[in-house]
């Protein structure tokens, strides 16, 4: 009878670990044929979930400054498949993170309960840290629900200066060295301090801010995207070309500034000579509208 029984048990435990195996392999097996270019991630996400159709990143739409528990709701209520937030420390005690944008220090919802809410649902989320201070603690938080978010994570800092940029930027050392080993799976938003002056000429992004940014990128292993002013990459087609073809993780996020003033056909610059996968355009809707309605854009 304990002869039976020990038979049994050790084919019960060899049964566990067979399976085990096989599950891990098929995991393993399923990221590397359902996977492509890394900077594609966030496109096959919304691609399975049926909310675009295509493998074109100019149809993600997105949802700006959820900084408020109204705007939250009508973000995850809306078709926007992207919710972008600001974060930064509270002015005053309990100093812990908050969804609000500089010159702003207080808000009505914390990042604990922004994610709580998040959590619920299957979008994407764009954290645009404001404060170095805040970026620590909110890793922190955002560790906690790693588990149960559905959505791409996206983690956004402006790290350098570029043009005409007057704010200071995040250190970017301290700030990559905070969110590298905490963010494996997110995609990296890393931009440059930028300004536009609707009275003179304003100068593109140098090579000398590429070559430090693609430095800087050079060693981290997530998915990385370069938000960049529209208003700008008309003269800025020669570095971006060069960055982008340093890596299969790059990507660029083309945003624009409310009072910019950008030509949108020199958009078709962008969408004719690069992958639609590598390109996302986050533009006031007039703008995506006239875009998309442009004889070359398809």
């Amino acid at each position: 009878m304990g002869l039976v029984k020990h038979k049994w048990y050790r084919f019960i435990l060899c049964t566990t670990v067979i399976a085990s195996f096989i599950v891990c392999y098929l995991k393993l097996h399923s990221l590397s044929i359902s996977k492509g270019p890394m900077s594609e991630h966030t496109l096959e996400y919304f691609l399975d979930k049926g909310t675009i159709q295509r493998k074109d990143a100019a149809d993600i739409e997105w949802y700006h400054a959820a900084n408020s528990k109204s705007k939250l709701t009508e973000a995850l209520q809306g078709s926007a498949q992207m919710i972008e937030a600001d974060v930064l420390l509270r002015g005053q005690d309990p100093k812990v993170p908050i969804m609000a944008h500089p010159p702003d220090n207080d808000s009505d919802i914390t990042l604990q309960d922004f994610l709580k809410e998040v959590v619920k649902s299957d979008k994407g989320i764009k954290l645009d840290f404001k404060s170095l201070a805040a970026v620590s603690p909110s890793m922190t938080l955002l560790e906690e629900v790693r588990d149960q978010l559905q959505g791409p994570v996206w983690i956004n800092a402006d790290i350098l200066p570029g043009p005409r940029g007057t704010a200071t930027p995040l250190d970017p050392h301290v700030f990559l060295q905070e969110v590298a080993q905490k963010s494996e799976n997110d995609v990296l938003s890393l931009g440059w301090t930028t300004g536009w002056d609707v009275d003179a000429d304003n100068p593109g992004y140098s090579w000398e801010m590429v070559h430090q940014m693609e430095e800087l990128c050079r060693s981290l292993k997530q998915p990385v995207t370069f938000p960049v002013r529209a208003a700008l990459l008309h003269v800025s087609f020669s570095q971006f070309q060069w960055l982008l073809k340093q890596s299969d993780r790059y990507s660029l996020t083309v945003w624009t500034g409310k009072y910019d003033v950008l030509t949108v056909e020199d958009l078709l610059l962008y969408r004719q000579n690069f992958s639609k996968t590598r390109i996302y355009y986050d533009l006031l809707e007039s703008q995506i509208k006239q875009f998309k309605g442009l004889p070359g854009y398809t």
